[in-house]
């Protein structure tokens, strides 16, 4: 078992992101290799979530909202609201642009806002697919509820539940409600399994573990996680990657050949712009 906490980074407004994944000591769950925990944070009115268009390549990127609102538009010409509990499957493949902001209104009102950013890596023979979008709301995706633990799945495959969103890859992502006093045990159908703590305090490994630390728990171990008080928590994991993948900015690809070359198509401005929203982008990091 190991266990994690995300290093906090403040970006204005009071609103602080957690990078959790990746680490020296954990690259990778299953197909996830970036993690970001933000919030909670309180908006005052007027005041929201700009990310400017960037580029994406071999991965897919999932949104997950607990409290608040984010408005996803990207370069295949969609634009989709994303709210708590829905779900945003975004397939880079070959290249994507895509920004999210805070949508007027919500803006205008001021809100709270909590929830992941996460990335998987596509598997080679995905990596260069046509870039897609999925979006399934709350009320679409399979839940159940037993023995003091409601559970969500968010995409993949768990607990005899499978989600709607259509994934390429063994994964599962799973948004448990764990009542105090009550346990859940993650099935060892899959070789890599984590959970991450984002409400309230559990146990697991003998140890306490709260909100924003994640543990990893090893191959075949008896995985049980007891809720000490209330608490949320995700549910992570799948098959391992198929091999090496290298993580620069925003790209993710098996080769650092195909790393260099989307480097050099948004540079020279060779990505699809997004309909509604091509007046901003973020340029390409000297470093």
């Amino acid at each position: 078992m190991r266990d994690l906490s995300g290093q906090k980074r403040e970006l204005g407004d009071g609103f602080s992101v957690a990078r959790v994944l990746p680490q020296r000591d954990a690259r990778t769950v299953g197909p996830f290799v970036f993690f970001d925990y933000f919030g909670p944070v309180e908006f005052k009115p007027g005041h929201g979530i700009d990310v400017r268009p960037h580029p994406h390549i071999g991965l897919a990127t999932i949104t997950y909202l607990f409290e608040g609102s984010q408005v996803h538009r990207d370069s295949l010409g969609n634009t989709q609201e994303i709210l708590p509990g829905d779900v945003n499957w975004m397939t880079a493949g070959r290249g994507i642009a895509h920004s999210e902001r805070t949508g007027p209104e919500v803006r205008a009102r001021g809100h709270r806002m909590h929830g992941i950013q996460s990335w998987v890596g596509l598997p080679r023979a995905n990596e260069d697919d046509p870039p897609s979008f999925q979006h399934a709301g709350k009320a679409k995706l399979p839940s159940r509820e037993k023995d003091g633990v409601s559970m969500r799945l968010v995409c993949g495959k768990a607990f005899g539940m499978e989600a709607p969103v259509i994934v390429p890859m063994p994964i599962f992502y799973v948004d448990a409600h764990i009542k105090a006093g009550s346990s859940i045990v993650l099935e060892d159908d899959y070789e890599e399994r984590g959970a991450m703590v984002v409400g309230g305090a559990v146990e697991a490994g003998g140890k306490r573990h709260e909100d924003g630390d994640m543990t990893i728990f090893d191959k075949g171990e008896h995985a049980q996680i007891k809720a000490l008080t209330d608490a949320r928590v995700m549910l992570l994991g799948g098959a391992p990657l198929d091999g090496e993948r290298h993580v620069w900015w925003n790209f993710v690809a098996s080769s650092r050949e195909r790393i260099e070359k989307a480097k050099d198509d948004w540079k020279a401005g060779r990505f699809a712009r997004i309909p509604g929203d091509d007046k901003e982008f973020i340029p390409l990091p000297e470093h």
